[in-house]
């Protein structure tokens, strides 16, 4: 499988992230998903190979479901179909989103589900989450009560910092930082059911939103994806335990496991690492969308 590790396209670079890449053309924002892939705030010199068709599809697959209730940013998910395209549809297929360009809040909106992560971290150490109270005695990997909103900040390097809401009200307003949480909510509602049914756990998600020259707020970025998401198998489920992941973190675990740093130049990963972590998206893919890359 061919892999993408920088798009060069004719058109007027808006940014380069992490993993997309994404220019701006007639007002509107054509983004390029590679196959980068990043770990602890850095960029690793490997390639997954097909990782960034991945992300697009089931970011587009997500976007196409839930549109009707939450608004969101895409023009056309099949961007190399259009004429002012074409010659180019061969780096764009199935990679790539023509989306409006809207104003983004500097904020990301997480939600959990289980306690993992960070999450865990912060409830070993007292008890909360994001200035949330948590009820005593819960194991990592425990399904919270409930699902809980806990934003951060969206740091162009380095770490992104956690809030509380207040910090999020003062930042944004209070009305806002109350839709933003609401829509993270019922998202999250909407698609852990979904993928419930198809035997998946949505642990966590990753939420970004714009805000259009009217006032209103959209849903951008990517959505329930595995390198904004924690997936796990319901069957492999265990509380006290890590579930076999089908995202990212399967990488972030080796990195941990091995002897870098996370502070120095990060090392290429193992090529039995590169094909399982491929091979984890398309099944992830797979099982959510019921189709093939």
């Amino acid at each position: 499988m061919d892999t993408l590790d920088k798009a060069e396209l004719p058109f007027k670079l808006f940014k380069s992230g992490k993993v997309r890449d994404v220019f701006e053309v007639d007002g509107r924002l054509l983004i390029v998903s590679s196959d980068r892939i990043s770990a602890f705030d850095f960029v690793l010199p490997s390639l997954i190979p097909g990782k960034g068709q991945v992300l697009n599809r089931i970011a587009a697959f997500w976007f196409a479901r839930t549109g009707g209730a939450v608004p969101n940013h895409v023009i056309s998910s099949e961007p190399e179909t259009l004429p002012e395209f074409k010659d180019h549809a061969a780096l764009l297929e199935k990679r790539s989103l023509l989306a409006r360009k809207l104003a983004a809040f500097p904020v990301e909106a997480i939600v959990r589900g289980y306690l993992v992560g960070s999450g865990w971290n912060s409830y070993q150490k007292d008890g909360t989450l994001c200035g949330i109270r948590l009820p005593a005695g819960l194991a990592f990997a425990d399904r919270l009560p409930e699902p809980i909103f806990t934003p951060t900040t969206k740091a162009e390097k380095g770490h992104d910092e956690n809030m509380t809401f207040a910090q999020l009200a003062g930042k944004l307003g209070s009305e806002t930082a109350q839709r933003l949480r609401e829509l993270s909510l019922q998202l999250f509602a909407a698609a852990s059911a979904y993928a419930l049914e198809r035997g998946i756990i949505i642990a966590d998600s990753k939420f970004e939103f714009g805000q259009d020259k009217l006032g209103n707020i959209v849903l951008i970025d990517e959505i329930f994806t595995p390198d904004s998401s924690r997936f796990w198998k319901l069957d492999e489920y265990r509380p006290g335990q890590e579930p076999p992941p089908f995202d990212k973190q399967f990488v972030r675990n080796y990195l941990l496991a091995s002897p870098w740093d996370r502070k120095s130049t990060p090392p290429a990963l193992p090529a039995d690492v590169i094909a399982a972590t491929a091979g984890k998206y398309r099944e992830i893919f797979r099982i959510l969308t019921g189709r093939e890359i």
